[in-house]
């Protein structure tokens, strides 16, 4: 088998160099974050969506095109692609949502549910074994978001709920991505499909409520979208260096990224519920973590 100049590095160097691309997608999805939010509020959820995707759409085909990958999904692969598809479109608009009106922190640490969501969906989907202890940390994370939702009769549980709800649709989705892995669907296949797919739902809305924007604004939403596709692509590069089990915790970093935008950006200082709600969710993923390292 021949092998590439990345494939001859130690498994030691694999790991560190993936803890960094998961390092780094967690920058640009922060970045993604905060470039959504400076757009303002006058730029409808849907047609930031549209432009996010509209811009992963394109780096896909570019990747496509360069590694020579042909576009093909497979007849067996095409439900969940839809699935994935579908899921992803709500979960980006949920997150958007969740985005523009609460601290990043908070919509970021609701987004990153998505783990312990995946853990679910691939128990139905995958028929992947789940440990009791895991079961335990599923609890423990959804406890911690409920410091963060703060469940109420207000507008801002609506917010948090659809952060909540964003992380939950994302968790579907990258159990989705992982069964369409497994049936040989490259990834820059599925972030094109799941990317044409949005702008597709969302160009009839975009058709008939298009807001105008200023300068701005555009380059925040294509400044958002270049982010989110180099968050793609530098997270899929960082499961192709080393197992999920051994980096995934990492990813965890995007809340400082967040926490640090949302401070000196917005003035954003989350209150102490919904630091105990942070702890709380980190800690579960930190001994999911420590968990399975011990028992592979």
């Amino acid at each position: 088998m021949n092998q590439t100049n990345p494939q001859k590095l130690t498994p030691q160097n694999q790991k560190k160099l993936g803890i960094l691309y998961i390092m780094l997608s967690a920058f640009f999805f922060a970045l993604m974050s905060f470039f959504v939010r400076l757009s303002g509020d006058n730029i409808p959820v849907l047609q930031k969506s549209f432009f996010r995707n509209f811009v992963a759409f394109f780096i896909a085909w570019i990747l496509l095109r360069k590694e020579n990958i042909p576009f093909r999904v497979g007849k067996e692969n095409m439900p969940y692609m839809l699935v994935r598809s579908i899921g992803g479109t709500i979960g980006i608009l949920c997150n958007f949502y969740a985005i523009g009106h609460l601290n990043l922190a908070d919509a970021s640490i609701l987004n990153k549910l998505s783990p312990f969501f995946a853990v679910i969906f691939s128990y139905f989907l995958i028929k992947e074994k789940v440990r009791p202890a895991e079961w335990l940390t599923l609890g423990v994370a959804f406890v911690g978001a409920l410091f963060v939702i703060k469940p109420s009769f207000t507008m801002n549980s609506v917010y948090t709920l659809s952060g909540f709800v964003g992380g939950m649709m994302a968790g579907l989705a990258y159990a989705c991505v992982r069964k369409l892995g497994m049936g040989g669907v490259k990834e820059p296949v599925t972030v094109m499909f799941f990317s044409g797919f949005s702008c597709l739902v969302t160009l009839p809305f975009l058709l008939f409520g298009f807001v105008p924007m200023t300068a701005r604004e555009l380059i925040c939403l294509l400044l958002a979208g270049c982010s989110a596709a180099g968050g793609q692509i530098t997270i899929t590069a960082a499961y192709t260096k080393a197992p999920a089990r051994e980096i995934s915790v990492y990813d965890y970093s995007q809340i400082l990224f967040t926490s640090t935008l949302g401070f000196f950006f917005f003035g954003q200082i989350p209150d102490l519920l919904s630091i105990i709600g942070y702890v709380t969710i980190i800690g579960a993923a930190v001994f999911k973590w420590q968990y399975s390292m011990r028992n592979e």
